[in-house]
């Protein structure tokens, strides 16, 4: 009878042992403090550019950094060393070359050597308001207006030795306001477009471009202001055309007949002409309809004799974007 309790006993002994060893399968093993990969790397700035300074770090989730021995070298030279020197700073070469910077630490179970490779790029964002209205001869840039439409291109300089890598044949990671956009990125995506929200003063654009096999990568981003559209008024002459080189100011004289010629700056679309865009003219508070396709113009006529001040007002908005609107006043004296 105890021969048959042992037997049970051994049994469900064994029983216990393989739940035992079943359950500690799925438990990960403990990390050998001298395993390299116990030892974490930041980098900032992640993707530098030739010259910055670049700052490394290092943690662990295992060991103690404070209380060990941690030397720098850089290209196979200890320039650094000390208890808990857990930070670097070194400054990025040139395009197209790389420093090689490596973190003995010296743990107690072995010294762990952390190598970390310093590749610098360059790289230039251009971006353009694609429906901006600008008028002729404007030596400016097109800025976008709230709910236009923004084109940013990507123009990076990577080097893998004496070669430049063609920025087709590179990927692309685009981020619009700090979130991963992962329809415009990709390979041979170097050109990312949006449309602006009429809420964001700004957008915040970044994008990282990295070569296929991950070994080279350059980073950049741009912060796009959003402006209001703005009306200025130039004088129209028949025989020189309009005379963009000086706006009309406040007091403006008018001798005869006069044209006047308004202007909306970054509002869309480009071509002021659409009928989307509705221009309400006012002289002294009073709607005066304007007629022809041209609706930015304005025949003023002074009667002989007659003299005084006169305010005109425009009004413009967007039938498509409500929230595009301009307008603009100015007192006329005659």
């Amino acid at each position: 009878m105890r021969l048959k309790f042992l037997s049970l006993y051994l049994n469900i002994g064994l029983l216990g042992l393989l739940a035992l060893m079943l359950f500690g399968a799925f438990y990960p093993s403990r990390t050998n403090a001298s395993d390299p990969t116990s030892i974490l790397v930041n980098v900032v700035p992640e993707n530098p550019a030739p010259g910055d300074n670049t700052t490394i770090t290092l943690n662990s989730y295992a060991n103690n950094l404070d209380s060990v021995l941690i030397s720098w070298s850089v290209n196979g030279k200890v320039v650094s060393s000390g208890t808990g020197k857990k930070s670097f700073s070194v400054t990025a070469p040139g395009a197209g070359s790389e420093v090689v910077v490596i973190a003995s630490v010296s743990l107690p179970d072995g010294t762990v050597d952390t190598r970390i490779i310093i590749r610098p790029a360059v790289m230039v964002l251009l971006w353009q308001a694609e429906d901006s209205y600008v008028p002729p001869f404007y030596k400016g840039k097109a800025f976008p207006a709230p709910d236009s439409k923004v084109k940013v291109v990507a123009m990076p300089e990577v080097k893998n030795g004496s070669q430049i890598v063609n920025p087709a044949n590179m990927v692309y990671a685009w981020k619009q306001d700090y979130n991963n956009n992962q329809d415009g990125s990709g390979y041979g995506k170097n050109s990312f477009s949006y449309t602006n929200d009429y809420l964001d003063n700004s957008n915040n654009i970044d994008v990282v471009a990295s070569t296929t096999d991950q070994k080279y990568s350059s980073e950049a981003n741009i912060n796009i202001v959003t402006y209001q559209p703005k009306i200025e008024f130039y004088k129209n002459d028949p025989n020189m055309g309009t005379l963009w080189e000086q706006a009309l100011s406040d007091g403006h004289t008018i001798s005869g007949d006069e044209i006047m010629e308004a202007a909306p700056y970054f509002i869309s679309p480009k071509d002021i002409r659409i009928p989307s865009l509705v221009w309400n003219w006012f002289i002294n508070d009073n709607m005066v309809n304007t007629f022809g396709f041209r609706k930015n113009l304005m025949s003023l006529k002074v009667q002989p004799g007659i003299s005084g001040t006169s305010k005109i007002r425009l009004e413009i908005s967007n039938n498509n974007k409500i929230f595009e609107t301009a307008s603009k006043e100015i007192n006329v004296n005659f």
